[in-house]
């Protein structure tokens, strides 16, 4: 099985695969759930690591008496507090060597869209971006890159992580174990992973119409 697959198959199906691994691990779960926080944004070259979904099925789990909800939320709003500050001193120090290295895998693309939100939002830009994939792993980076004073980088990066780790594991532990939500838990884990796209998508959209109307101009 490919690394695509294996990840496409265990998001989709991120509610059996945690229920799993903490009937295999017990209490090591916390440690494994720290650990795909922590490099989801702590590391720049692993921005495929699910974030949204797993806050989300980790709550509804929590709910079902399986982890302990505040304990989780806790340690989970430290390991993106962790991972962001390791993702900015990585930028600062060696960041304009990783991007140029011809080894290591980063798409140059994504670096430019993160670098147009900063340019768009400003400081905003960090507690925004905890709540889009890919982006919110480059954004301590570039913050790093970009020499951001760490004192105003980590105060924007406590809200960020404070209010996406407490609204996604919440909202798996309110509304996770909904029947209806129980029985499509698959496609509820699609519309979480589209709606936190959308500003990208916009983004997207919006540069291509503007071509298009400079074009038609």
């Amino acid at each position: 099985m490919s690394i695509i697959k294996f990840l496409f198959d265990f998001v989709l199906h991120i509610d059996v695969h945690l229920g799993q691994i903490i009937a295999t691990y017990g209490g090591l779960t916390y440690a494994i759930l720290f650990g795909i926080i922590f490099m989801e944004t702590g590391l720049v070259f692993t921005p495929f690591l699910p974030g949204d979904s797993l806050l989300f099925a980790a709550g509804a789990l929590a709910a079902l008496g399986n982890l302990n909800v505040f304990f989780l939320a806790g340690l989970l709003f430290c390991a993106a507090l962790l991972g962001d500050t390791s993702n900015y001193f990585i930028g600062h120090f060696f960041g304009k060597k990783i991007v140029k290295h011809p080894i290591i895998p980063i798409n140059e693309e994504h670096i430019k869209k993160t670098e147009e939100f900063f340019r768009k939002y400003g400081g905003k830009t960090i507690i925004m971006a905890r709540f889009i994939p890919i982006i919110r792993t480059f954004t301590p980076f570039v913050a790093g890159v970009g020499n951001m004073g760490y004192g105003k980088f980590i105060s924007y990066c406590m809200v960020g992580a404070a209010l996406w780790v407490s609204i996604a594991t919440f909202s798996g532990y309110f509304f996770g174990n909904i029947p209806l939500v129980r029985k499509n838990f698959s496609l509820v884990i699609l519309i979480v992973i589209l709606i936190s796209l959308l500003p990208i998508i916009f983004q997207v959209v919006s540069k291509k119409l503007k071509k298009t109307k400079k074009i038609k101009e």
